[in-house]
């Protein structure tokens, strides 16, 4: 990375579902966070989510956003398109960071090249566990869930 110029901040960039918003993506986005000076985290759409998760999100894309706004480490929210990565966006949020999460299905030597052909310069960091619990899972969360109120 060749870095931001004098007085610019360093803007750090996640995505991911954060349906059912727990400690596990907390701490992510505090570890996001601590690379850099700003932290924006594009939250996906529930296209994306069906695809993806082959279900419906608990919660609505617009929810998810308003609840990361909230988090005080998180600067600013976008919702993704419904198609994959858009790089459009990612383009005008113009990071120097791209953080990957420790769960997140994402090769990051074959992300970096997928920027780079997309004209987009930003470092791709993988963050490391650092909260290893059924607690931080979502899916476990939705077991636990079913299982306690629903059998």
């Amino acid at each position: 990375m060749s870095g931001p110029s004098k007085g610019r901040k360093i803007r750090v960039l996640v995505g991911g579902v954060f349906d059912i918003l727990h400690v596990g993506h907390v701490h992510f986005l505090k570890q996001a966070k601590e690379l850099g000076d700003e932290l924006v985290v594009i939250v996906a759409h529930d296209e994306t989510v069906r695809r993806n998760k082959r279900r419906n999100p608990i919660n609505p894309a617009e929810d998810r956003a308003e609840l990361l706004r909230a988090i005080r480490y998180v600067d600013e929210v976008y919702i993704g398109s419904p198609g994959g990565i858009d790089f459009e966006l990612v383009r005008r949020i113009n990071p120097d960071v791209i953080a990957i999460g420790p769960d997140q299905n994402f090769n990051c030597e074959k992300l970096k090249e997928e920027l780079k052909r997309h004209g987009i310069e930003a470092e791709v960091i993988r963050v490391p566990y650092l909260y290893k619990s059924d607690r931080a899972k979502t899916t476990k969360i939705i077991r636990r869930i079913v299982e306690e109120f629903c059998e």
